[in-house]
């Protein structure tokens, strides 16, 4: 689903400034009816930006006018939604930083999502036992894997999501994607509380294992790296979209893959270059700096950047997350056999 408020990173939200609410000061926090309100609309609003995307990537509304004009209608949507759900902008944004902020209150959100739409959340998933794929998971292909459609299509779909010859375990390159970012994010934060600068530098090589293992070959990480990993579900689900048969859904939601992939990509570079500027340092505090940079690129190499601060991340901003939820967006709109 297009930029979920579970996909906003914790900086980029931190931010927000207190928003009253309901005309009294602003709640610090949710209750159950509470959240499975925000859900519902949080789900009504990605659907009314999901169909304006698809419009807008019609090749007869490119003129400018027709563009503005279908922007402007998704703002009359959003708004009609807010009214309708009886919540205000401000009460908006204010319930999605409590819930992007707040680790117990997004779990309960993350469950009403699931029950909303029956979408899977790659940022809450729970790595699946050793010998069993998922996404965000490890230890070999998905089990039982995802329906994907016919033919070359499917087949490309297929090492995104399933399974891919050369990756550890045959696991599928965006699951791979998920668990090298994860070790890499997990590991600058373990440097950071390293008790000396040895042991910082230490898990700085362990994030570049995670991130490239050809430039760090021992490690936490599966072994084949994030960074190739984001760019091998870009390669394949752009030859998916371009394979004989290919739906206009498919074609459209591959571009938005594809993108947020690379994204994550292109953060591996930044966190490399960082670690090793960690295992450079000659003081503590220093690589203690470096690693909270690291830690930040992690999170967005993941979840994505939240560019215009309000509490949304796009695919042309997106992450690891925002790849998975167009893939989840894509299959759900496929006819599947």
């Amino acid at each position: 689903m297009r930029g979920r408020l579970f996909c906003t990173t914790l900086f980029a939200l931190a931010t927000v400034a207190p928003i009253a609410a309901r005309g009294q000061a602003a709640a610090t926090t949710l209750d159950k009816d509470q959240i499975a309100l925000l859900a519902k609309v949080s789900v009504a609003i990605d659907v009314a930006h999901d169909s304006t995307d698809l419009q807008l990537a019609m090749v007869g509304n490119k003129k400018p006018e027709v563009q503005e004009a279908l922007k402007a209608k998704l703002r009359a949507q959003v708004a009609d939604i807010l009214t309708k759900n009886g919540l205000t902008e401000a009460q908006y944004k204010h319930e999605t930083f409590l819930v992007s902020t707040d680790t117990g209150l997004r779990k309960t959100f993350d469950g009403q999502i699931v029950q909303l739409t029956g979408a899977p959340l790659p940022g809450g998933y729970t790595p699946p036992p050793a010998g069993r794929g998922g996404r965000g998971g490890g230890g070999g292909p998905t089990t039982p894997p995802i329906k994907v459609p016919a033919g070359a299509v499917g087949t490309h779909i297929g090492h995104v999501v399933n399974s891919f010859a050369d990756t550890p375990g045959m696991m599928g390159l965006l699951p791979v994607a998920f668990s090298e970012a994860r070790t890499a994010q997990q590991h600058a934060t373990l440097g950071m509380k390293a008790a000396n600068l040895d042991g910082m530098k230490l898990h700085a090589g362990h994030v570049i294992n995670a991130m490239d293992p050809t430039i760090v070959t021992a490690g936490p990480g599966l072994g084949y790296g994030m960074k190739k990993a984001a760019l091998g579900v870009a390669t394949h689900i752009e030859l998916a979209a371009k394979a004989p048969g290919a739906s206009a859904n498919v074609i459209l939601h591959a571009g938005h893959i594809a993108m947020a992939s690379r994204n994550a990509a292109e953060k591996a570079d930044s966190i490399i270059a960082l670690a090793k500027e960690v295992q450079a340092a000659t003081t503590m505090q220093d690589a203690a700096k470096l690693l909270s940079q690291v830690v930040s690129l992690c999170d967005q190499a993941i979840a994505g950047v939240d560019s215009k601060g309000d509490g949304r991340v796009t695919w042309q901003t997106g992450g690891l997350q925002q790849a998975q939820e167009h893939v989840d967006l894509m299959l759900a709109a496929e006819k599947l056999p």
